[in-house]
């Protein structure tokens, strides 16, 4: 199978009406290429528990000239699509349950860059969260000058983290809720061009698809999904920022709010995050890295890790593909996921049970390291 034709089967698999991405990952499990779902027989997709409804639509002609027509515009736009076994697939998104089975991204900031920090809040910022943004940012940028920013390119906080990441020479990612044949608000076409110059621009929705209210809720996802941490830096007490933030913590992602006055309405949000114990209260950029545990994530190794390797003769496999890993550097969570191929849910077992046994130690921002 050439890679017009694989690109067009997996597009149409997110076309298939009824099948969102659980589903979608279900069927990819179950029959292990996403050809064979299109090209198996009824009988034989009847045989793999897929309900006859579904069977009529993917064996529905018109669902692969879609696909078709959209492969093209892909083609023709220079888009770079990104599937869920693809390595470029961002690491950090794959483990969670709902993950899209297909990006479409143009841009050329690494999706997978050591530190990914997403930062979000309301459409109506106040001077105090854009000026607090533009320093939290101008000093990340001197600690992390490689760190990736992403956020929804909306109104206010997204649109700012946006443009003062591109004035502090960061790479920044805008996520969509709609296609990439428009931007939505049209104001921000401007710097979405700077962006895919200097960071990039990544949904899930195929061309067509209009920025629709519940679009932005899926949209939301990524933006949590794709990063190490989450900060809201400005929320009245509702909002869509929240919402990220809330599936942010459904990830086991580190959420950060900055506080503002109990007298102001747009740090309401903000202020019930700290309060309800789901957020970390965010006062800078060096207690922002302390908290992550960032600090020395660079530290070199102790001489006396290699003899204790040799000690440590009764681990099982899985527990020694997460020391392995950790015997390289300090790593987050979900990093180490992906690295020691632990779904996240089983990995947070496991690395208890290491802790326990004084093999590992967990630090500030979900991060840990070998003893």
């Amino acid at each position: 199978m050439n890679e017009h034709s694989r690109l067009i089967y997996r597009i149409a698999l997110t076309k298939i009406p009824g099948v969102g991405d659980i589903i979608a990952r279900n069927l990819l499990r179950g029959l292990g290429d996403e050809e064979v779902i299109f090209t198996e027989s009824k009988k034989a997709l009847l045989a793999a528990g897929i309900s006859a409804r579904i069977i009529e639509e993917i064996k529905r002609p018109a669902l692969l000239e879609e696909a078709q027509r959209e492969a093209e515009f892909v083609g023709k736009n220079r888009i770079r699509p990104i599937f869920i076994s693809d390595k470029e697939y961002p690491s950090r998104l794959i483990d969670c349950v709902d993950a899209p089975v297909l990006l479409y991204y143009k841009g050329n900031a690494d999706l997978n860059s050591k530190k990914i920090v997403s930062i979000v809040g309301t459409r109506k910022a106040t001077s105090y969260a854009t000026d607090f943004c533009e320093t939290f940012l101008r000093e990340l940028s001197s600690l992390f000058p490689d760190i990736v920013i992403a956020s929804g390119l909306a109104y206010g906080i997204d649109i700012h983290a946006h443009r003062t990441s591109l004035k502090s020479g960061l790479k920044t990612v805008g996520v969509l809720a709609h296609g990439l044949d428009r931007i939505y608000p049209s104001v921000h076409q401007r710097t979405a061009l700077e962006m895919t110059a200097q960071g990039g621009l990544l949904t899930e929705f195929p061309s067509g698809t209009n920025a629709d209210k519940h679009n932005f809720v899926r949209r939301n996802r990524i933006v949590a999904g794709m990063a190490d941490a989450v900060i809201v830096l400005e929320s009245g007490e509702k909002g869509g920022s929240l919402i990220t933030a809330e599936i942010a913590c459904s990830y086991y992602k580190d959420v950060f709010a900055l506080p503002g006055r109990t007298i102001d309405i747009q740090s309401a949000g903000c202020n019930n995050l700290i309060v309800n114990n789901k957020a970390v209260l965010l006062q800078s950029a060096e207690s922002f890295v302390r908290q992550m545990g960032w600090g020395n994530a660079s530290s070199k190794i102790s001489s006396a890790q290699p003899r204790q390797r040799e000690l440590l003769l009764d681990l099982t496999n899985e527990e020694r593909a997460i020391y392995d890993a950790l015997c390289t550097e300090e790593m987050q969570v979900n990093l180490l996921a992906v690295k020691a191929n632990i779904p996240l849910s089983k990995l947070f077992y496991i690395l208890l049970d290491m802790e326990m046994r004084g093999i590992i130690k967990p630090l500030p921002g979900g991060v840990y390291r070998v003893v």
